[in-house]
């Protein structure tokens, strides 16, 4: 999540670092523009953990990423953690309808909807 979207979602701006998330696929939800990871085991996702979070703003998250999706405990690469433990939203395979086919394209959400997504109140949470 791009660090002013996550200040704005979860109401706390922290710092974040480069991380990849093995075993799992990034991809389009139809309809939105933004995306949705599944397990996936010959892929992998890349992206920033956000570290020191405060319980309200994992409580601002969990509302903001809705129904969708299921908050579950991960390990995480970064530059320096070979095994880092993480929380990650992900879609359950009951939900697995709901993303398109293909690799969501981050830099063509920075490009066409990154600030109209700031702009919306998805969720009522920004």
């Amino acid at each position: 999540m791009c660090a002013d979207i996550f200040r704005a979602v979860a109401g706390q701006a922290l710092e974040s670092v480069p991380a990849t998330l093995a075993g799992f696929a990034r991809h389009p939800v139809r309809g939105a523009h933004y995306p949705g990871i599944v397990a996936a085991p010959a892929h992998s996702v890349t992206g920033r953990v956000y570290r020191g979070l405060s319980t309200a703003a994992l409580a601002r998250l969990d509302r903001f990423e809705g129904a969708l999706y299921r908050r579950q405990r991960v390990t995480l690469t970064t530059p320096a953690q070979p095994a880092l433990i993480a929380w990650a939203y992900v879609v359950p395979r009951t939900h697995a309808h709901r993303l398109a086919p293909g690799a969501w394209d981050f830099d063509r959400f920075i490009v066409t909807a990154k600030a109209r997504f700031l702009r919306s109140d998805p969720n009522g949470s920004l």
